[in-house]
């Protein structure tokens, strides 16, 4: 092993640097970066314009390039053209953070203990900076390895800029592999890595069947109620109780997992008890381990995020609206084409009510993660020797946009050291991120980039 990259001298470093960190990750999580509400687009862009600063303060090369959206940020630590390059991908934008249940203000970085709490903090700015101090201990240790750094900032709203901007870029951006920090584990037992992200097709249904509100009194009974027969169509579309989706066809391409899958996730730490307390969750539609790991990760979905329409206000106001609308979208896994299931709800939706207007939004297909080669045993050292157990590779449930892009237009192999844990609040209220993930994680890069350059050599 490099000399300075013993257990003991990352930690050491780690906690010199703690109060570093901990200012840097104030800085930017206190820049509310919510990519998707317009009226911040300012703020988005004020930190992309902080994360040139930082990483140049950090002695890298650093430039904002811009798209038609939001901005990128691409920064590098160069050793020279002779050397391979690992590229690092988090996302510098961030979730809403509406709401009566934060205990903290969202954007104002409240430290209690060795917990971090703000939006931003562990999604994704906590696990960026992370990655940067790591990246920075190897670079000063001369570790023979050119690191890059891909900062976006339209992760939360789909990424819809990002592919274009890479293509037209795509000299800079070369690199031999990318490393994503935006994945959460199944437990703080055991380190988790992806072998899969879950696919996304978003919908929104339509209905219009008047102009303005009127009575139910007078017009109730004759009059149709499009918040009523949206609620009708959904309830045909899936079954809310088992969450199985009655639209044929739908699982015609899912592809179950493997008996190695169904090992892997046995042996992951997960536990019901745990996976309820962490989303504050009252019950669930099942009570086995292994088939909630299933349907989190290996299955597809068909979930409703909102309807709208009526009267929302106190008390009863007796009215029948003229229209609504019902927020709906598919979790897609490996194999399944999101043309296609757009497809079939459409044709669906039309046979069951052909007034309904249906929008197809959001589209990204599942993505088929690798756990072998040098890379995938790079990755399970570095999680090792960081934080004490190999970790397990299973599907992950959400979507990252960018990593599909990454692969297309870098032609790049694309792996996974994440560091949120279930008790972080992924786009929930009170989002925290702790000091021993942070820690940790800068070992963990650190020793990864070590490794990187050593199988190169």
């Amino acid at each position: 092993m490099a000399t300075g990259f013993e257990r003991d001298a990352l930690e050491g470093y780690a906690r010199e640097k703690r109060s570093e960190y901990e200012g840097v990750l104030k800085k930017i999580v206190e820049i509310p970066s919510v990519s998707v509400e317009p009226e911040r687009k300012g703020e988005v862009r004020r930190t992309a314009e902080y994360a040139v600063s930082l990483l140049e303060s950090f002695g890298a090369k650093a430039k904002l390039y811009e798209t038609k959206g939001h901005p990128i940020v691409h920064g590098r630590f160069e050793r020279g053209p002779n050397y391979p390059t690992v590229t690092i991908y988090n996302h510098l934008d961030v979730q809403p953070a509406e709401g009566d249940d934060w205990k903290t203000k969202p954007f104002e970085f409240v430290r209690e203990g060795d917990r971090y709490f703000g939006r931003g903090t562990t999604d994704d700015k906590g696990p960026a900076m992370t990655a940067l101090f790591g990246a920075r201990y190897a670079k000063e240790r001369g570790v023979p390895l050119n690191i890059h750094f891909l900062w976006e900032l339209e992760e939360e709203i789909g990424s819809p800029s990002f592919e274009t901007a890479i293509r037209a870029n795509a000299e800079d951006f070369a690199t031999d592999t990318v490393v994503v920090s935006d994945t959460v584990w199944v437990s703080r037992a055991r380190p988790a890595c992806p072998a899969g992200l879950r696919g996304l097709q978003g919908f929104r249904f339509e209905l219009q069947t008047g102009e303005t509100d009127q009575h139910s009194g007078t017009a109730g009974g004759a009059a149709r109620n499009p918040v009523a027969e949206l609620c009708a169509l959904i309830a045909e579309c899936v079954d809310g109780k088992t969450g199985r989706v009655k639209i044929p066809g739908f699982y015609a391409d899912v592809v179950p997992p493997t008996k190695k899958e169904l090992e892997d996730l046995k042996k992951c730490g997960f536990t019901v008890k745990e996976f309820k307390k962490d989303h504050l969750f009252r019950s669930l539609r099942v009570h086995d381990a292994l088939e909630v790991m299933k349907r989190i990760w290996t299955m597809p979905t068909f979930e409703v995020h909102g309807i709208a329409g009526g009267y929302q206000g106190p008390g009863v106001k007796t009215i029948i609206p003229p229209k609504a609308t019902a927020i709906v979208s598919c979790r897609l896994v490996p194999d399944m084409d999101p043309k296609k299931i757009v497809k079939l709800v459409k044709s669906f939706v039309k046979k069951k009510n052909p007034d309904v207007v249906v929008s197809a939004e959001h589209e990204l297909p599942a993505y088929q993660g690798k756990t072998t080669g040098p890379y995938a045993d790079a990755i399970r050292g570095a999680m090792k020797f960081a934080f004490g157990k190999e970790p397990v590779f299973v599907r992950e449930g959400g979507s990252i946009g960018a990593v599909l892009s990454m692969e297309r237009v870098l032609k790049s192999p694309v792996y996974f050291l994440g560091l949120s844990l279930p008790e972080h609040g992924y786009h929930a209220p009170n989002e925290n991120y702790d000091w021993m993930q942070a820690s940790g994680g800068m070992a963990a890069f650190a020793d990864y980039f070590r490794r990187l350059g050593e199988m190169k050599a």
